[in-house]
């Protein structure tokens, strides 16, 4: 009896894929293991996307989609960019590697034409200059980047650490070098260790403070600029 090929759909390649890299990340990812786990040939993918970066730009394409979707902020300048700072990371904490899809891709899909085009948007009405419109939604966007990628791989840092046998917990492992250094060296590092203040990266208060430190910049170059 002849066996029957597994059934594959774009669709399904693209839900395998996240299934992988939520696993072990992006950097484990490759089309033979894609194709390992979708029980076919690798020259079979080839079918459906060219490359893996053609993969890539499709999952992050799905990624803006999602935010699109849940982006609804209303009101002003502010609020609109606060919202969407908001939806970004909540949807990018979701997804396992979607910050690095988003960093790694062009704007050649439609949903993330749309996703940059409603960036845009939300600073429309502002009296920059269109050259400061990009640059601020660029730094938007990169800041929401970086801080959950940075919790990411945190995380992932703290887990590798965890599983090496025999390995101390992460916290008594720093109080020791931090005290075997000097004060000159790292006094000020471990008062702020001791204290807990590290503990704050990756949370709503430290997102929270960071984009206020971005809207106020915005809105002291629009008022230096009404001068």
């Amino acid at each position: 009896m002849k066996k029957q090929q597994p059934q594959i759909s774009e669709d399904k390649i693209l839900e395998t894929s996240w299934e992988i890299l939520g696993e072990d990340g992006i950097e484990k990812f490759s089309m033979r293991r894609l194709a390992d786990r979708l029980g076919i040939q690798a020259p079979s993918l080839y079918w459906y996307f060219k490359s893996k970066q053609t993969i890539y730009q499709r999952l992050a394409n799905q990624v803006s989609k999602i935010i699109l979707e849940e982006f609804h902020s209303e009101g002003d300048w502010k609020d609109q960019l606060t919202g969407l700072a908001v939806t970004v990371r909540n949807v990018l904490s979701r997804y396992p590697c979607s910050t690095q899809l988003m960093m790694m891709t062009l704007p050649h899909e439609p949903d993330i034409i749309r996703f940059t085009n409603r960036m845009l948007l939300c600073v429309e009405s502002t009296p920059l200059e269109q050259e400061q419109k990009m640059q601020v939604v660029t730094t938007l966007v990169n800041y929401v980047y970086y801080f959950v990628l940075d919790d990411y791989q945190h995380e992932r840092n703290i887990s590798a650490i965890l599983k090496d046998n025999g390995a101390a917990p992460p916290r008594e492992e720093m109080i020791r070098l931090l005290d075997s250094m000097s004060d000159g060296e790292a006094g000020l590092f471990r008062r702020m260790f001791t204290n807990g203040l590290f503990e704050l990266m990756g949370t709503d208060r430290a997102f929270e403070f960071g984009l206020k430190l971005i809207l106020l910049g915005i809105e002291q170059v629009m008022k230096e600029q009404e001068k």
